[in-house]
């Protein structure tokens, strides 16, 4: 599947466990033979052993990372610009909380890279660099059965996992799209 702009979007239907791997470079290519700029979606339970933990914060907390059931999220951009990462996890972290908001009527909060409805956490997130590009993993909760902290997912709000991740991606992919054109259509100052 492919949106306009340069991004390319994948869903991979079987459930996969989130355990930090797919923030390895080149996990989509290996997986799906995606080549270039992506960002993909799956469903799978979320579980970081401490040794995979990239949040060097919630490491030395000793936070567990868990939830049973969640919609997973990963964008890999061959650049090597971690803050550029940072940003683009921000603007998936927004688009989502607007497609949320819309969908359930909630008052659905965005703090950094995190979405909240009250004091109930909906998702996890981190950016990171591999040695060839930069990569965002943004997860929201599906299920939220036995997580450490106070938590909602979709269940709670009636929204279909599947039909929100293709849409969340394809507006990823455009507002990527139309940054780069944004970028290209200007001429200097001199």
């Amino acid at each position: 599947m492919r949106a306009g702009g340069v991004v390319q979007l994948g869903w991979i239907p079987e459930p996969v466990l989130y355990d930090g791997t797919p923030l390895e470079s080149l996990w989509t290519y290996k997986r799906l033979h995606i080549a270039g700029d992506s960002i993909v979606a799956f469903a799978g339970a979320c579980d970081i052993p401490p040794e995979k933990i990239v949040d060097l914060e919630d490491k030395l907390d000793g936070s567990r990372i868990y939830s049973p059931r969640m919609l997973h999220f990963i964008a890999e951009h061959f650049e090597l610009e971690l803050e550029k990462g940072v940003w683009r996890q921000r603007l998936l972290a927004a688009i989502a909380r607007d497609l949320l908001a819309e969908r359930t009527g909630a008052k659905i909060v965005r703090q950094g890279d995190d979405l909240f409805d009250g004091d109930k956490k909906l998702s996890v997130s981190i950016a990171t660099l591999t040695p060839v590009s930069t990569k965002i993993h943004f997860g929201i909760n599906i299920d939220t059965t036995g997580t450490p902290v106070p938590t909602k997912g979709f269940a709670d709000y009636d929204v279909e996992p599947e039909p929100f991740a293709k849409t969340l991606m394809e507006a990823y992919a455009a507002e990527c799209g139309s940054i780069r054109a944004a970028r290209c259509k200007v001429r200097g100052i001199t």
